[in-house]
Order: structure tokens, then sequence, then C-alpha cells
């Protein structure tokens, strides 16, 4: 009670006095508090010297307690100053994206089991050196107690060093639901926000184990992937006839297509054969769409091409990068896209494919 109304109020006052924020921190980590509590534990200490001398029994009993007593209390005095100094350290421009709590958890787990090796000493009256050697023989149990540590220092380790997970980092784990920005990285746990504002937690061993999916480099370069097809149905495609020649003319982005093929051209205006398709001159339409739209990087590949067809038809698929990678502005561009591909699809004489519906069924019917 002295103690804490000595020390405690006194540094309480001061630490509320000086304009730092680093003493704020040591104060709301109980730094102080904790190591108030280990004075009582010396002076107990050595009042038992004087008020039980005549009885060696109470007094290695009081003395051992105190012992324990005071080393549990450092303990604790040295893990809240670390954390104290951990969240000076959060305050600082390099904390930013680095995440070193899983370090910090494993100083904090050595100083606690350097602490039990002591108190283990002290209650069996053996010398520390001779506690430390005697660990060899229970290597195996010390390995499965600790399993989890050790497992989840070596991934921090790595998931550090090779620069593959940062605090802010946007990653994706399809097997664990996992599709968000990490929030927390610690000695045994990765804290995931998904962009449903559920948190997922997973274990950090687990990032090294199996794979995962970091954005980060998609949103350091500024562009976002668009990849996704249409399913043309194969019995629309034909080649090309006058008709639709005519009105391939009316579209300026078909100019170079129609320049390239002017002998062509020329031939199936004249009613004779042709090699060209409505799908080969819609895929040529849709680069020269995708080339001068204002949010497609042009420096970047850019392609519409045929993928191998299927029981659901002939897909076309478009390649290419939005020069938008935030999320909702990139969803946006990308329905705007097929939207217009939808709608000019038919132009070509071409149709998408889509199994029957109930309503295609009906009219087969009348």
């Amino acid at each position: 009670i002295i103690t804490k109304a000595i020390l405690i109020r006194s540094v309480t006052a001061w630490v509320k006095k000086t304009m730092s924020v680093y003493d704020d921190k040591y104060l709301e980590s109980k730094t102080f508090y904790r190591l108030s509590w280990v004075i009582p534990g010396v002076v107990v200490w050595f009042m038992a010297s004087w008020a039980l001398e005549e009885n060696l029994y109470w007094l290695t009993f009081v003395h051992k307690a105190s012992e324990i007593y005071i080393v549990v209390f450092v303990i604790l005095t040295v893990i809240a100053f670390i954390d104290g100094w951990y969240s000076i350290y959060q305050l600082k421009p390099i904390s930013e994206g680095r995440s070193i709590k899983g370090y910090v958890q494993l100083f904090q787990t050595l100083i606690a089991f350097a602490g039990l090796l002591v108190i283990i000493s002290i209650l069996f009256r053996i010398r520390l050196t001779n506690v430390v050697a005697g660990l060899g023989a229970v290597t195996a149990v010390l390995a499965l107690v600790f399993r989890d540590t050790i497992l989840g220092l070596v991934a921090s380790i790595q998931l550090s060093q090779n620069k593959m997970l940062n605090l802010g980092d946007w990653i994706t784990i399809p097997g664990r639901n996992i599709d968000g920005t990490v929030i927390d990285i610690s000695l045994h746990t990765v804290k995931v926000e998904n962009f449903d504002k559920t948190v997922l937690t997973v274990p950090t061993y687990s990032l090294v184990s199996e794979s995962f999916q970091n954005w980060k480099g998609m949103e350091k370069a500024g562009v976002r992937r668009i990849k996704r097809d249409i399913r043309i149905d194969v019995r629309s495609i034909c080649f090309l006839n006058a008709d639709l020649v005519r009105q391939m003319k009316k579209e300026p982005l078909l100019e170079a297509y129609l320049d390239d093929n002017r002998k062509e051209i020329e031939n199936i205006m004249q009613g004779e054969a042709t090699t060209l398709t409505n799908l080969n001159a819609f895929r040529a339409y849709m680069l020269e769409y995708l080339r001068n739209h204002q949010y497609i990087d042009e420096d970047l590949p850019i392609m519409v091409r045929d993928m191998p067809p299927s029981e659901t038809g002939m897909p076309v698929e478009l390649y290419c990068f939005s020069k938008i990678n935030q999320w909702v502005p990139y969803e946006a561009v990308q329905s705007g896209i097929f939207d217009y591909i939808f709608a000019v699809v038919t132009q070509f004489g071409l149709r998408v494919f889509q199994n029957p519906a109930g309503s295609d069924i009906e009219s087969l019917k009348k």
C-alpha cells in the first residue's frame, strides 16, 4: 500500500506533466505498476532474516517464497516494459507496413521461460547451469510443448526475410475462405479482415506451408488485370457477307481491319468466297475498342482471343489491364466493358450462348 501510494501516484503525476508520449506508453503498459510489486518482496526477504532468524524452517520457506515472488514480478515488469517499447515503435514511421509483433512475443516467451528456470532453481536449490544442462533430457517434451511457438518463429522469420507479407497487404487464401487485408501478424497467428468485415485467424506457419496470393504487386503497379470471356454460340459463326460488310463500314473502329483485308472485302462485295468470318471481325473490333478505352492501359498486353470450344460454346477471352486497381471502380470499368460487348455482339450476326430457360421452353410449346 505504501509503495503504491508513493511510487505509483508520484510517477503517474510526473508522467502526466511531461510533454513526451513515450512515458505515457510505459504507464499504459503498467510497467511502473508491476515494478512497484517487486519492492514488497524485497522488503519481506530482508525482514524475514531478522524476524525468523531462530526458526530456520520458516526462514527458508519465506525466503524461497519471496524470491519466487520477486522473480515473477520482475518477469512481468520486463514483459510490460517490452509492451511499452513496442507501443512506442508503432508510433514511428518505420513501423508502417512492418510487423515485429512475432519477434516481440518470442522475446517475451524467452524471458518467461528463463524466469521459469530460475524459479525451478530456487525451489530445488539447484544451480541454474545444472537446470539448463538438464533440459537436454526433456528436449522431446519441450519440442512438443513449444511446437506452435517454434513453427510460428520459423514462419515469422521466413515471411519477414523474404518480404512475403506485411501489414495492410491484401491476400487471398481460397482454401480457407480468406480474401481481405492483413490487420495483425503475431508469433502464432495472422489476422485478416475480409471485405465483408469478418475477421479470420490463420496460423502463421500455414502461410509458409500453404500457398497464398498477395495482391501487393498489383497495387504497386497501379493496374489490375481483366481476364474474362464470353461464350459465343458456335452455330452463329459464319463467313462475312455483303450485308455484314456494309454494316461494318459504318464502324470507325474497323477501318484498319477493313483496310488490311481490302482484297477479301472486295471479293465479298462481288459475291465471291472468303475466309473472313464474323467472329474474326468481332475480335478485331473489340481489340480496337480496348486500345481506345480511356481506362485500359495501352502499354500492357491487350488481347482478344478464341479459347478451346466446349459444350457451352466458343469462349472469346478479353485480356487487358485496367488503369484503375481500386476494387469498386475496377469492377465498374470491367462491367461497363462487358455490358458493351453483349450489346454490340449481335451487330456481327453472333449470338451469345445461353442454356435454355423456362421461357424458351414455353415459346417452343406455343
